[in-house]
């Protein structure tokens, strides 16, 4: 279970980051931008992984005996491009108007490392519809908070969230490996 909710922690920090930026652009707390960001989020976060278990589940015999291995390195991957992205510019900077299909692509966007995610899923040691429960939930209320905290002048917090949420997804990859190699 502290897997499932440390990976849902780290998957949740690129929308996190987000919402940080959009409460930044609000300069007040604007409870249903936070209400619609964070169901737009959650809701990402819970479906990706979902696709991407169920694809796992097709492929899943063909690299059974290497599924550690492309869990750590799809997990790798996925946190160094989180650390590699918390160097650079904010998408959210680019947004004028924050519009329902904002949202949408942004939740899209924020997403798509959940996907790969779900392919490790069924390494876990939790059901992993319960597991895509649990990520869209913590999605759900990390991201609520960011606009909140963002509102109130956190912007400092933005690439601090998404760098702890790469090592986080790093660190769960290589514990997958450890596990495996020495089990």
């Amino acid at each position: 279970m502290l897997e499932v909710l440390l990976l849902a922690f780290a998957l949740a920090m690129d929308a996190f980051a987000v919402s940080i930026g959009l409460g930044v652009k609000k300069k007040e707390f604007d409870k249903v931008l936070a209400f619609k960001a964070a169901l737009f989020f959650g809701f990402f976060q819970a479906l990706m992984p979902l696709i991407g278990h169920l694809a796992s589940l097709g492929v899943g015999t063909l690299i059974e005996s290497i599924d550690h291995w492309v869990a750590f390195l799809l997990l790798s991957l996925i946190g160094g491009k989180m650390l590699y992205e918390s160097f650079g510019e904010n998408t959210e900077d680019e947004i004028s108007l924050i519009t329902n299909k904002v949202l949408f692509i942004l939740a899209i966007a924020t997403s798509i490392d959940a996907m790969a995610a779900g392919f490790t899923l069924n390494l876990l040691d939790i059901n992993p519809y319960i597991s895509m429960l649990i990520i869209g939930l913590v999605t759900f209320v990390f991201s609520f908070i960011g606009v909140f905290i963002g509102s109130k002048g956190g912007s400092f917090l933005e690439d601090k969230a998404e760098k702890l949420g790469g090592v986080v997804l790093i660190c769960i990859g290589l514990k997958i490996l450890l596990e495996h190699l020495y089990s």
